[in-house]
């Protein structure tokens, strides 16, 4: 279908919007209640002042949570001084933010996102893909700009957008996300399992920047920490806003003995008490095994039967995000964030794959405003176990494990209609 309208007035249209979005994000994370910015100008601050003053650099000179990578932007967000931060690391991550926007700016999704289809299976053209990450990221609030998972996701974003392209460069990029906060990583693992023909570049993108990361990182010292980040979650009990935990936080409310929110020093998080939640903690990390390796196998059984490997890719990737998430026991909020990423990939391959993806996207939405309500709009309530605040935050866990379920039945769909069209 011809291409109409003045193609300027979009892209004037789109700067405004997005300015607009963002100084509303920026807006929020000094007038939101519960330090939005918190974990920037406290404790991203506290590890760059250490390694100015003391020469005692985090992720080289000891343990860290993350991967080193991302102390970079941590670094880069004080250049003007430690007192700055907040704003320094909020221009940052709208720069960030503007250039994953200039690579998705090309997509274009179908369906209800955009115009109806015509008969015949035909498509009418949709509107861009980066309009409703826009409408994303203000949904999920200040904790879209306020974490370092914002560097990772626009790693991850550029990246979807040299999937078809460049397999070699979507690994790469998906891999220095890994290296900023890992779950990037999982995108990798999509790739090298349904970009057939193309595996060898897949591992030569994720294999040579890991050999550079891991070369600087040694060179300055820090061979004995570069896999620190790998022991550092395993002590968590369960976090008070996952999917787990919401059973637990009733019983905290409705008083059962030994059920309590408390906050856990050494990690600096709140956690649940009482009985059942150790055992919940346990088996938060086998059943997300579980789940990672089903979706593998309905994956493969899917492609071998005849199913695009193009438009299975980011049902496994939002899989394998999903379960990252709801069978977690570290619920933060920054992670509704991830999802972003699987399912801009699924409105960007395509046609089918766009409306396919319609109704989580959809989804999405309401996924991330619950989210800002509990983080940071009510928080001093979900830590008080008020019942509304509770409601709200098991709704929003529910669409966590809907979301997970939909890749799921989508992939078994796909493995049937494929088999039927075959025979």
């Amino acid at each position: 279908m011809r291409r109409t309208g003045n193609p300027w007035i979009e892209r004037v249209g789109f700067v405004l919007a997005f300015a607009a979005v963002h100084a509303a994000l920026w807006w929020l994370t000094a007038v939101s209640a519960n330090l939005p910015l918190g974990d920037v100008t406290i404790t991203y601050s506290r590890w760059i002042e250490t390694g100015r003053s003391a020469d005692f650099w985090v992720g080289i000179d000891g343990e860290w949570v993350y991967p080193i990578l991302a102390i970079v932007p941590m670094a880069a967000a004080a250049l003007g001084g430690i007192a700055s931060i907040g704003s320094g690391w909020l221009l940052l991550m709208v720069l960030l933010d503007a250039v994953a926007c200039a690579f998705l700016c090309r997509f274009r999704a179908s369906g209800v996102l955009g115009a109806a289809g015509r008969a015949g299976g035909s498509s009418a053209r949709g509107v861009r893909v980066v309009w409703w990450w826009l409408a994303f990221l203000l949904a999920l609030g200040p904790i879209a700009l306020g974490r370092i998972d914002t560097v990772a996701t626009v790693f991850a974003l550029v990246g979807v957008a040299f999937v078809a392209s460049s397999p070699a460069v979507a690994s790469a990029l998906f891999t220095a996300g890994a290296w900023t906060k890992v779950w990037p990583a999982a995108l990798v693992a999509v790739l090298l399992l349904l970009r057939k023909g193309h595996r060898r570049g897949v591992l030569s993108g994720a294999l040579v920047l890991t050999a550079l990361i891991v070369l600087v990182d040694v060179l300055w010292g820090g061979a004995p920490y570069l896999l620190s980040f790998i022991g550092e979650q395993t002590g968590r009990a369960l976090q008070i806003e996952s999917p787990l935990a919401t059973p637990f936080m009733w019983a905290a409310a409705f008083g059962a003995p030994g059920a309590a929110v408390f906050y856990n020093q050494q990690i600096l998080t709140f956690e649940v008490s009482g009985a059942g939640t150790d055992a919940a903690a346990a088996v938060s990390t086998p059943l997300m095994a579980v789940v990672v390796v089903a979706g593998v196998v309905l994956a493969l059984w899917a492609a071998r039967r005849g199913a695009r490997r193009a438009e299975l890719a980011p049902v496994l990737a939002l899989l394998f995000v999903a379960a990252l998430i709801a069978t977690n026991k570290v619920g933060s909020p920054q992670y509704i964030g991830w999802l972003a990423v699987p399912i801009v990939w699924g409105l960007a391959a395509g046609t089918p794959s766009a409306r396919r993806f319609v109704p989580i996207a959809l989804a999405a939405l309401p996924t991330a405003v619950l989210t800002q309500l509990i983080y940071p709009g009510y928080y001093d309530q979900v830590l008080t176990l008020q019942p509304w605040m509770l409601v709200v935050l098991t709704v929003r866990n529910v669409l966590e494990v809907a979301i997970l379920a939909w890749t799921v039945v989508e992939l078994v769909r796909m493995g049937r209609s494929a088999g039927r069209m075959d025979a």
